[in-house]
């Protein structure tokens, strides 16, 4: 009988990640080409936000993808990409 096992590349964990489709992807992508505002519902620890925010940044952690944005009174948050429900210009 052969054993079952997961081979994870260096640095690589198991998570419930789901990629987003790349048509999404190209949505954050431009409008942090162009300082583009974004209106957006995410979920984080069972709570909705709806927020208008400025994104920075797209960063990858552990096979992970993040938003790095600026909300309202200038501070700076990250969510993972697969927690955003709604994306709409602002």
């Amino acid at each position: 009988m052969k054993a079952a096992f997961q081979i994870l590349t260096c640095g690589a964990t198991m998570t419930d990640y789901k990629p987003i489709p790349c048509t999404e992807y190209d949505v954050y992508e431009i409008a942090i080409m162009h300082g583009r505002k974004l209106r957006l519902t995410w979920r984080e620890a069972n709570v909705i936000y709806w927020q208008i925010v400025k994104p920075l940044d797209l960063e990858t952690r552990n096979g992970e993808e993040f938003l790095i944005f600026r909300a309202m009174g200038e501070k700076t948050f990250s969510t993972r990409l697969d927690h955003i429900r709604k994306i709409e210009p602002a």
